[in-house]
């Protein structure tokens, strides 16, 4: 069985969509040029401001949007696929969507998922976080057929919850991207353990870029890009000092020998209330 190389982008984002398309533009060129089939980017990677007022003028509908336009000329004209972490989107009943775009080689959007777990927190830190006075959450759980198989899609505070990743299991996913913008607390706290957690139960390889380090916006991010195999390794570990590109090998026969050894997924049972 092959294995199949993929790139991630750790990103430090910024408030201006332009600069921000530039940079994953850059991001899949180092990609193609190291011989990756997917590149895949973090939560948020558009646009990255917590001031909602400022950032207004710049989340428009999926049709307008300039960071999703770049990155479909970028996916077609260097024939890779592009698993874009996520972008702000308007939505017609004047809510926006965290929404997640899995391009294709020549373009074209073969996946669309919008988060379903809004992150409305206070942490002691005294950091306060109300991602659904603005955002609208997802309803349905998606996946779709890549090099990698079937990828599942879930974003940041979306690890937080296994019912998720059980659905993603039950639909025999091969990988799950998780782009996040973790903050630096939490991340310390949970970040590797929640990720590996994920990969044991599913069976599955986990695929999560992320942002990394202090914003235009003031905010600080975890970093910490990870790869992580079915049987809870990590493969890949970006650290949380500088923006980059990583590559990691994800090998279909590693999945197939871990699924042997311990057929979880098989063995799972429904629950009863």
């Amino acid at each position: 069985m092959a294995s199949t190389r993929i790139a991630l982008y750790q990103m430090t984002a910024g408030i201006d969509p332009a600069a921000n398309a530039a940079a994953i533009g850059d991001a899949a060129r180092q990609a193609k040029a190291g011989g990756a089939a997917m590149l895949f980017t973090p939560e948020m990677c558009g646009l990255l401001d917590r001031d909602r007022q400022r950032a207004a003028p710049h989340i428009v509908a999926e049709a307008d949007n300039p960071v999703l336009a770049a990155a479909r000329m970028a996916a077609a004209d260097l024939g890779l696929w592009v698993a874009l972490g996520s972008l702000a989107i308007a939505r017609e009943d004047g809510r926006w969507a965290n929404r997640s775009f899995l391009l294709a080689p020549d373009g074209g959007i073969a996946a669309r998922y919008d988060k379903i777990h809004m992150f409305d927190v206070q942490l002691a830190t005294g950091e306060s976080w109300r991602e659904s006075a603005a955002y609208a959450p997802g309803e349905s759980v998606v996946t779709a057929q890549t090099p990698l198989g079937r990828l599942g899609l879930a974003i940041c505070y979306d690890v937080r919850f296994p019912a998720l990743f059980g659905a993603l299991g039950d639909r025999a996913c091969d990988a799950i991207a998780v782009p996040a913008a973790f903050t630096a607390p939490t991340g310390a706290a949970h970040w590797h353990l929640l990720l590996r957690a994920r990969a044991v139960e599913e069976s599955a390889w986990i695929i999560a870029a992320t942002q990394v380090g202090v914003h235009e916006d003031g905010r600080r991010t975890y970093g910490h890009s990870l790869v992580v195999d079915p049987w809870g390794d990590v493969v890949l570990d970006m650290g949380g000092d500088a923006p980059g590109v990583g590559f990691a090998e994800i090998a279909a026969e590693r999945t197939a020998e871990i699924r042997a050894q311990l057929p979880a997924l098989a063995n799972r049972r429904k629950i009863p209330n």
